[in-house]
C-alpha cells in the first residue's frame, strides 16, 4: 500500500528545467513512486511505494545541485515561506536598483557608439571614449560576479555535476562575452592585427544580466500574486483562543487547543477551531465556506467552523476538530495540493523542458561553429568570430525555457485559487482541464436541484396501531440513513417529541429503501417498487398523482403487512432554474438522475427546465447512465451529494459534490461546491474554460517565441535579410516573455468565475 504524498517547498528553483532536473534526480531514489516538482509555486510532491526518504537525505541529495527543501507544510512554515518569498522579492528589487543604472549607462554608450558610426550623432570624443573604456569593465565585473552570481553557480554545477538549467545558459553566455572582452583588453597589442580590439562585449554582460534580473524580479512579484488564495485562507485562521478552565479564562496559542476544550468566543472574533456551541446564542458569518454574506443563527449544539466570524453575541463552544482536522485546514491543504498538480496539457512542455537546455547548448555551439566554418571564407576571421560569438551568446540567452515552464502552472494556480475564493474547490489540475471539455452535466435531484431539506407533509396509517407508533418505527429506521428524505422523517418525529430507539441488522436496499429489525420484527421502509417486491398492494393511481405534484412516498411495512405511508416534499433551490438556463447557454446538455419516483423527478425537472429525466434510478443505474453517455461520445460531469451518487461521481469525467453532502460523495468527486449552490457549477465551467484558454495562449506564445527567437539569434536569417539579434535584445526578450506569460495568467483574476 502506497504511503501518503508529502509536499516540500524547494528553494533555488528558477526555471522549468530545474523542475525536470529535480524530478529526474529524486525519481531515482528507492521507494519513490512519483515526483512532481512545480516551478510556479516552487514545490515538490513525493509519493512512495517503499521506504520513505527523509527530508535530511533529500536535502543532502539536492544541495549540490543548488536546491534546498523545507519540511512539509504547517502554518508556521507557510508563514515563514511567505516571509522568505517577500525577502527574495526584496533582494531582487535591490539588485535591480543597483543594476539598472549600469544598464542605462551601458545602453547609452552602446547607442552612442552605433549611431556615431552611422553619422546620426557626433562621434564620441577620445577622453569620453577612454573613460567608458575603463568604466565598462568595472561595471561588468560587478554585474557578473555579484548580481550574476547565481548564473555563475549554474555554470559551475553544469561542469561539476552535469546539471544544466536556465542559469547555466545565462551564465555561459555572459561569461563568454566577459572573458572574450577581457582577453581583447589584456592582450590588445598582440591581437590588434587580427581582431578589432576597440570593441568589447562588456555591455552585453551588463545589459543581459540586468534585463534578466529585472525580468526575474517582475516574475517573482507576479508569482506572489498568483499564490494569494493560500495567503487569504491562511489569514482566516485564528492565532489564539480563549480557554475556559475552572471558570478562569486565559488566552492560549491556537496550536495548544485540543479536542474537548471549552473556549470562549467574543463578538467580532474568529472561531478558532471546529466544534459545537455549548452555551449562548449568536450569528456567525460563514461566507468563507458558504459564500453567503448573511450571518447564520447559532444556538446550543449548532456546528461551528474554525475561521468563520462571530458577528454578534458571546458564547462558549466545545472544540471537536483542531489543527489539520478542521474544515479550513482541509480546504487549505486541498487548494495547495491542487495548485501544485499538473494538467495533462503540461506534459509536452515538461518533456521539452527536460531536454531543452542540453539541446540549446548544442545549437549555440553549432551556430558558433557554422559562422567560423562558412563565414571566414566570405567575411574574414574577425567578422566571423564576432558574429559567431554574438549568435552563441544570443542563442544561450534567448532560449531559456522559463515562459514554457510558467505557461501552465501559473494559470492553474490562479484558476484554482480564484475558484477557492468563490467556494469552488477543485481537486487537481486534471479536473480543471477535463471540466473545460465537459458537454453534458448529469444532476442528482435531492440536495442538488432541490434544497436537500425535505419536510414530512402527510402521514397515512394502514395497519399500524397509531400514528405515533408508526412514525416512531419509521424514524428509528431512517435515523440510520444519510438520505435527506429519511432525515426529514427523523426531524418530524423529533419535532413531535417522539423518542425512537436503535435497530439491528440495518442495511440499504439500493434504489428501493432499507431494512432493519426491531425486537422480533423485520421492518422495511422504501418506495413503491420495494412494496411490490414484498407483495403488498398499493393505490398506484393515488401514488401517481401525488408524485406528479412533487411528493415522494415512503412506505413502512413488514413482510406481511403494509403499516403506513409518509409523503415528503422538497423545495427546489431558488437558484436552480437560472443555473440550468446558464448551463444550457454554455452549450451543455443537462440530464437529471434521481432515485425518486419518475413523476416526482419529472415534476422537479420541469420546474427548473431539465428535459431528460430518469427516475427510480439505483446507484447502479446512475453509474450505467453515466457510462452510456460516455460511450455515446459525451464528456460527462456528474453532480450529486449522497452516498448513492458516489459510484457515478467516480465514473464521470468530472465528479461534482455538493459541499452540503456526504463525505463519501465529496471524496469521490473532483470538484466540490462548498455551500451546495448549483449556480457555482456555472461559475466553475466558465472558470475552467477561461483557465484553459489562458494556458493555450501561454503555450502558444512560449512555443512561438522560441521557434522564432532561436533561429533569429543563431543568425539563420542573416544570409537572406541581414537580420542578426544582439544578445542585449535577446536578454530583454527572454525576460519579457516570462513576465508576459505570468501577467496573462493573472488576468484570470479579473475574469472566469463571475
Amino acid at each position: 500500500m502506497s504511503s501518503p504524498s508529502i509536499t516540500y517547498h524547494v528553494t533555488g528553483m528558477h526555471c522549468a528545467s530545474c523542475s525536470s532536473l529535480i524530478e529526474r534526480t529524486v525519481g531515482k531514489l528507492t521507494g519513490v513512486a512519483s515526483v512532481n516538482a512545480n516551478y510556479a509555486n516552487e514545490s515538490m510532491t513525493l509519493s512512495f511505494d517503499g521506504p520513505q526518504t527523509g527530508a535530511a537525505d533529500l536535502a543532502k541529495l539536492l544541495k549540490p545541485l543548488g536546491y534546498g527543501i523545507v519540511i512539509p507544510k504547517t502554518n508556521a512554515v507557510a508563514t515563514n515561506l511567505a516571509v522568505e518569498k517577500n525577502a527574495e522579492v526584496n533582494s531582487l528589487r535591490n539588485k535591480v536598483l543597483t543594476a539598472m543604472p549600469m544598464v542605462a549607462i551601458s545602453s547609452v554608450t552602446m547607442a552612442w557608439d552605433i549611431f556615431g558610426g552611422l553619422g546620426w550623432l557626433p562621434v564620441m570624443g577620445e577622453t569620453t571614449s577612454d573613460f567608458f573604456h575603463h568604466l565598462l569593465p568595472l561595471m561588468a565585473t560587478y554585474m557578473l560576479f555579484v548580481v550574476g552570481l547565481p548564473y555563475l553557480l549554474g555554470v559551475f554545477r553544469f561542469f561539476r555535476y552535469g546539471a544544466a538549467s536556465m542559469d547555466t545558459l545565462v551564465g555561459l553566455g555572459t561569461s563568454v562575452a566577459f572573458l572574450f572582452s577581457f582577453i581583447l583588453m589584456a592582450f590588445e597589442k598582440p591581437l590588434k592585427p587580427y581582431l578589432d580590439t576597440t570593441h568589447s562585449y562588456y555591455d552585453v554582460t551588463i545589459i543581459v544580466i540586468g534585463f534578466i534580473t529585472l525580468g526575474k524580479f517582475l516574475e517573482a512579484r507576479a508569482k506572489l500574486r498568483t499564490g494569494g488564495a493560500i495567503e487569504a485562507l491562511l489569514g482566516l485562521q485564528a492565532k489564539t483562543a480563549i480557554l475556559l478552565e475552572d471558570k478562569i479564562e486565559r488566552e492560549i496559542p491556537i496550536e495548544q487547543v485540543v479536542a474537548g476544550n471549552i473556549l470562549v468566543i467574543r463578538p467580532g472574533s474568529r472561531i478558532p477551531v471546529d466544534g459545537v456551541l455549548k452555551l449562548g446564542h449568536s450569528f456567525v458569518d460563514e461566507s468563507m465556506v458558504s459564500g453567503e454574506p448573511v450571518p447564520v443563527e447559532k444556538n446550543a449544539d449548532s456546528k461551528l467552523i474554525g475561521g468563520t466570524m462571530n458577528t454578534d453575541g458571546s458564547f462558549t463552544m466545545e472544540a471537536r476538530k483542531v489543527g489539520s482536522e478542521t474544515v479550513l485546514a482541509h480546504i487549505i491543504d486541498m487548494v495547495a495540493t491542487a495548485q501544485g498538480s499538473k494538467a495533462p496539457v503540461q506534459r509536452l512542455a515538461d518533456k521539452l523542458s527536460a531536454i531543452f537546455v542540453p539541446v540549446i547548448l548544442v545549437v549555440a555551439l553549432a551556430a558558433l561553429g557554422a559562422w567560423l566554418l562558412f563565414g571566414i571564407p566570405t567575411l574574414g576571421f574577425e567578422h566571423s568570430l564576432t558574429y559567431g560569438l554574438t549568435c552563441f551568446v544570443g542563442v544561450l540567452v534567448i532560449a531559456c525555457p522559463c515562459a514554457l515552464g510558467l505557461a501552465t502552472p501559473t494559470a492553474v494556480i490562479v484558476g484554482i485559487g480564484k475558484g477557492a475564493s468563490a467556494g469552488i474547490l477543485i481537486k487537481d489540475a486534471t479536473t480543471l482541464e477535463k471540466l473545460a471539455k465537459v458537454n453534458t452535466v448529469v444532476l442528482d435531484k435531492t440536495g442538488t436541484i432541490t434544497k436537500g431539506a425535505p419536510e414530512l407533509v402527510d402521514f397515512t396509517l394502514y395497519d399500524a396501531k397509531s400514528e405515533v407508533e408508526a412514525l416512531e418505527i419509521l424514524a428509528s429506521l431512517e435515523n440510520r440513513s444519510e438520505h435527506p428524505i429519511g432525515q426529514a422523517i427523523v426531524k418530524a418525529a423529533q419535532m413531535r417529541g417522539i423518542a425512537f430507539g436503535d435497530v439491528k441488522d440495518f442495511s440499504i436496499i439500493k434504489g428501493q429503501g432499507l431494512v432493519a429489525s426491531r425486537g422480533r420484527d423485520i421492518y422495511y421502509a422504501g418506495n413503491a417498487k420495494l412494496m411490490e417486491k414484498l407483495g403488498h398492494k398499493i393505490d398506484a393511481a393515488m401514488i401517481d398523482q401525488r408524485t406528479k405534484d412533487g411528493n415522494t412516498p415512503v412506505f413502512l411495512a413488514t413482510r406481511k403487512t403494509l403499516l403506513a405511508l409518509a409523503f415528503v416534499a422538497d423545495a427546489v433551490k431558488p437558484e436552480a432554474a437560472a443555473a440550468i438556463a446558464a448551463l444550457k447557454a454554455l452549450g451543455l446538455k443537462t440530464v437529471m438522475l434521481s432515485g425518486d419516483n419518475q413523476n416526482t423527478a419529472q415534476y422537479m425537472a420541469n420546474l427548473v427546465g431539465i428535459n431528460e429525466v430518469i427516475g427510480q434510478a439505483s446507484p447502479e443505474m446512475k453509474l450505467a447512465e453515466v457510462k452510456r453517455l460516455q460511450a455515446a461520445g459525451f464528456n460527462v460531469a456528474m453532480a450529486g451529494d449522497g452516498v448513492n451518487d458516489a459510484p457515478a461521481l467516480a465514473q464521470a469525467d468530472v465528479g461534482i459534490a455538493m459541499g452540503t453532502g456526504t463525505d463519501v460523495a465529496i471524496g469521490a468527486a473532483g470538484l466540490t461546491l462548498l455551500n451546495g449552490d448549483i449556480s457555482r457549477l456555472v461559475q466553475a465551467v466558465k472558470l475552467s474554460r477561461s483557465t484553459m484558454r489562458a494556458i493555450h495562449q501561454n503555450l502558444f506564445w512560449a512555443f512561438a517565441f522560441n521557434l522564432i527567437g532561436i533561429p533569429l539569434a543563431a543568425g539563420v536569417f542573416y544570409p537572406m535579410w541581414g537580420w542578426l539579434l544582439s544578445p542585449v535584445f535577446a536578454g530583454a526578450a527572454m525576460a519579457f516573455s516570462s513576465v508576459t506569460v505570468v501577467t496573462n495568467s493573472l488576468r484570470l483574476k479579473l475574469s472566469g468565475a463571475h
